[in-house]
């Protein structure tokens, strides 16, 4: 499905099957979840959480600003820090953001924004045809990366009070695809978390979800489409063909294979954004792994880790009660402290 560049693309409703069910995850990394905490959409332009702050850092061109959310620890001592890289679509944090992290009592958070994203948004929100034309994996690597050196610089001219607490880096969906690249940018690095992305290189994640929906003709063509000649910001399900190249020559599983750091993943078996078999393949390719590699499956827990299997339960605020057993005592290990 070609679409207009004048047409403004709402992700989560996309006809294209590819696109809703394998990139549209505005917040269908964070969508299911937030909206399990908060009840219903929130107003579209909600005031300053207590306690939280918005503010901007700069990208990694001149003139590109990312949004960036901050909250002190909500019960004193802070322990830890906590850097969220949200999924691929617009979700705006800034009305969630309370309830979504309300679990992490004793953490420091940063939640950085794409460019181009309304922080007041909220879910399920619309993405611009400006924001689709620019959003590729490889400039979101390059801003998140230019802004989170730019808040450690600020941080190193005027250091807060324990600056020296670990940190944990964070990827929701498809933010997990830049968790090796930024993960060597921290400082007091303790661990690295994947919410609902299995770890494989993103194309043989897609190909294992296009061959479970029945989707394979429609992957094909998809395939010859970004190994064309065809230019950049040609719009093909729904994403550029700027996107769909960095998509298919990603490499993620052998940097988290080989990477020194404490690798948690948190996954629900019923997520239909991605395959049980995905998340399956990454684990086999681990068995090598040198650093520690926690593996979470929730039965019955969708992409946003909500379930009703035995009654409701968010799985979301489980983790986050997992992640505050570690932080009272991170010298212990991460995952002996984080599994249950």
């Amino acid at each position: 499905m070609r679409v207009r560049i004048n047409q403004r693309i709402v992700a989560p409703r996309l006809r294209s099957v590819i696109l809703t069910l394998l990139q549209a995850v505005a917040l269908l990394g964070a969508s299911e979840g937030a909206k399990a905490v908060t009840g219903a959409i929130p107003d579209p332009a909600p005031t300053l959480p207590a306690v939280w702050l918005l503010g901007t850092l700069p990208g990694a061109r001149p003139g590109v600003q990312l949004a960036v959310l901050t909250r002190p620890a909500l019960v004193p001592p802070a322990r830890y820090r906590v850097v969220v890289l949200p999924g691929s679509g617009c979700t705006g944090w800034l009305p969630v953001a309370a309830r979504y992290f309300a679990g992490l009592l004793h953490a420091e958070l940063l939640v950085l924004h794409k460019p181009g994203v309304n922080v007041n948004a909220g879910p399920a929100t619309e993405c611009t045809t400006a924001f689709v034309q620019n959003d590729t994996l490889s400039s979101w690597r390059d801003h998140a990366r230019a802004a989170l050196q730019a808040h450690h610089t600020r941080f190193q001219l005027n250091p807060p009070p324990g600056s020296g607490l670990p940190v944990l880096l964070l990827g929701i969906s498809e933010g997990a695809e830049l968790l090796p690249d930024l993960a060597a940018d921290l400082s007091n690095l303790a661990g690295v978390v994947m919410i609902s992305a299995p770890g494989l290189d993103p194309r043989d994640a897609g190909e294992l979800q296009a061959q479970r929906l029945g989707q394979w003709p429609a992957w094909q063509a998809l395939a010859r489409a970004q190994a064309s000649e065809a230019s950049d910001d040609t719009v093909l399900e729904g994403r550029t063909l700027g996107y769909w190249r960095d998509f298919w020559h990603w490499r993620l599983a052998d940097p988290l294979r080989e990477a020194p750091w404490p690798l948690l993943r948190v996954w629900g078996d019923a997520d239909k954004l991605v395959s049980v078999t995905a998340y399956q393949h990454f684990a086999q390719q681990l068995t090598t792994r040198v650093a520690p590699f926690c593996d979470l499956r929730l039965p019955g827990a969708d992409h946003g880790l909500q379930s009703e299997q035995d009654g409701p339960r968010d799985g979301l605020q489980w983790l986050w009660a997992r992640l505050e057993v570690w932080a009272r005592k991170p010298s212990a290990g991460f995952c002996e402290q984080v599994l249950p």
